[in-house]
């Protein structure tokens, strides 16, 4: 069994609820990289979109993705959009075994508040235009596990996948 897992998936499939449940049954540590963006930049995610841009964003998340690298016994909850970046996608796939959360674009609609804190949630068109585009990086993940589920079936899931 890997020593790493990292949650790739588009926003609301769950990646960091999973990863604290997977970490938990695991008995490992969860890391969640939007969280980690945040800590550092000492603002939320939609904060920085705005006023910095996402290319700004990007290349605080690819920091934070090397230094989650040496760490081993954890599960990464990483951003939508990590995933979507070679170098992420690289290096994810050499550090431990990636797990694609899929959810249906309708389910994750449901999923999704309305409160301002997504920003990429405000416009459905550009949303979903957004999901079909991420769909041919996150099939390049190690292990895709079905993900409209409680999460801790989710995680169930997971580890049987990777055991």
């Amino acid at each position: 069994m890997t020593d790493k897992i990292y949650l790739v998936g588009f926003m609301a499939a769950g990646k960091s609820t999973v990863a604290r449940a997977l970490a938990q049954r695991l008995g490992w540590r969860a890391e969640d990289v939007d969280e980690l963006i945040e800590a550092r930049e000492r603002r939320p995610v939609a904060d920085i979109f705005q006023k910095q841009g996402e290319s700004h964003f990007r290349a605080v998340e690819r920091e934070i993705l090397k230094l989650l690298l040496p760490l081993r016994h954890v599960v990464v909850a990483t951003g939508g959009g990590t995933f979507m970046d070679p170098e992420n996608r690289a290096a994810i796939n050499l550090d431990g075994i990636s797990v694609w959360l899929d959810v249906p674009f309708e389910e994750l609609l449901t999923r999704i508040p309305q409160d301002g804190r997504r920003p990429l949630a405000a416009d459905r068109p550009a949303m979903e235009r957004l999901f079909l585009m991420r769909l041919a990086a996150y099939s390049a993940a190690r292990v895709r596990v079905d993900a409209a589920a409680r999460p801790e079936e989710v995680a169930e899931r997971i580890i049987e996948c990777v055991s």
